[in-house]
């Protein structure tokens, strides 16, 4: 189930809030120009299906995105629990970094832990298969996809070149709950 858990910066073992309702998540983080919407597929995707199965499967809302915000670039990333290098994939985004532009991911399957740190608080966003995250570019966030990750993710970009993160070196990430698997 999708959840928002937000937290006074201060108080990391004391949400002040969890959401579970996807129109409650959505307008929550929809007042700090974070997008959250639930997408369904427009066929049935068959588990090791190609980039282009699942692109097509999620066109019609990909191109309306596409369109809305300027995005040029789409793609699929997948990675399962007996991937080689989960856990230095999984601690290159689990401190706090930024982005030159919007971080938008699509959980076709499995689900990861985005989290956003905007002005004093904490916003811990659970995205779960259908979920839509879009993190407008310089907001301070990070990324946990657990010990045992499993997940297929539409990502879309404005420009591919420029996705790299920026670190701020703050301690923050290290403080929060991160995901159980």
């Amino acid at each position: 189930m999708s959840c928002l858990t937000v937290y006074h910066e201060s108080a990391p073992s004391l949400p002040n809030k969890v959401l579970t309702h996807v129109e409650d998540i959505a307008a929550t983080l929809a007042e700090h120009n974070v997008r959250f919407e639930r997408w369904e597929a427009a066929a049935p995707i068959q588990p090791g299906a190609s980039q282009e199965a699942v692109i097509e499967a999620y066109r019609a809302q990909i191109d309306r995105l596409m369109t809305e915000c300027g995005y040029v670039t789409v793609d699929v990333i997948s990675l399962a629990a007996d991937h080689p290098d989960k856990a230095a994939l999984r601690a290159k985004f689990l401190e706090e970094h930024r982005h030159g532009e919007d971080e938008v991911r699509f959980f076709v399957a499995g689900r990861g832990l985005f989290t956003l740190h905007l002005g004093e608080y904490v916003y811990a966003v659970l995205c779960e298969k259908n979920d839509l995250i879009s993190v407008p570019a310089g907001t301070p966030h990070w990324f946990d996809m657990g010990e045992h990750p499993h997940f297929v993710a539409i990502r879309l970009f404005n420009n591919a070149e420029g996705w790299v993160a920026n670190f701020t070196g703050e301690p923050i990430a290290q403080h929060f709950p991160r995901l159980d698997d």
